[in-house]
């Protein structure tokens, strides 16, 4: 059980996609037609680490990069911003994962993923400390590692020792079709595509959550409804954690 009276030494550990995104310097045109890209720390789980820590808070990251340039690049990056990088994990094998970005026009943003068996993908489960995990007043798990058998090995592990030292487990459901086989792989950009399985294995999992995030299309695939109001109860049924569901640029006033 989480104690508010308890002193954590880490505000939040973050377990999932960290990479390298190399975004192009043509805006307006799309990627064949691309000369120059700028390198820049990337990945969903990478992010939020690296951003809560310029805000403020403790954080940690919990994934995986590969023994080569770009894992050192990672590593760096999350350092110089106050990220402790100590349960991040170097892989002799696989290199770091890639994504390849650009700015077409406002409403097209294409994108290509260089992550067919990356490192981040190869969290190896043995290595994660448990007593780490207790240390952080939350962890937070991108849905992406939840769609291999390697990737959930690590995540349970992880999400058990939170459950039994009482710290609070966040699911950023991170929904990519391509990162779950069912796009092409040029069709990064795709961000919902409904899909039984997936829905089916995304539930499976969301009891073991106190806090879960992500867009309306998020949660149509976590509920299994393009109504976002049935999602919403759908994932409601089956797990008692608060729901944050984002509307990009809507407001409510």
């Amino acid at each position: 059980m989480h104690d508010p009276n308890r002193k954590y030494s880490l505000d939040l550990i973050c377990l999932g996609r960290v990479a390298v995104d190399l975004y192009s310097e043509q805006l307006g045109s799309p990627l064949e037609d691309v000369t120059s890209f700028v390198k820049y720390l990337g990945g969903s789980s990478g992010n939020v680490a690296f951003g809560s820590a310029r805000l403020g808070l403790k954080s940690a990251m919990l994934s995986r990069v590969g023994n080569e340039q770009l894992g050192n690049f990672v590593r760096e990056e999350l350092q110089r911003a106050g990220v402790d990088t100590t349960p991040l994990q170097t892989d002799p094998h696989r290199h770091t994962g890639l994504a390849l970005l650009a700015l077409k026009d406002r409403e097209t943003f294409p994108l290509l993923f260089y992550r067919r068996d990356c490192a981040d993908m190869a969290i190896d489960a043995e290595l994660i400390d448990t007593d780490y995990i207790g240390t952080a007043q939350a962890l937070a798990i991108t849905g992406t590692h939840l769609s291999t058998d390697v990737t959930r090995r690590a995540c349970k592990k992880a999400l058990d020792a939170a459950a039994r030292h009482g710290t609070k487990r966040v699911l950023d459901i991170d929904y990519r079709p391509v990162l779950w086989g069912l796009t092409d792989p040029g069709d990064g950009e795709t961000r919902y595509v409904s899909d039984a399985r997936v829905t089916e294995d995304l539930q499976g999992w969301l009891s073991n959550f106190d806090l879960i995030v992500g867009t309306e299309e998020e949660f149509h695939i976590a509920g299994g409804s393009t109504d976002t109001l049935a999602s919403l109860r759908a994932v409601r049924d089956v797990s008692d954690a608060t729901l944050v569901c984002k509307l990009g640029p809507l407001r409510f006033v």
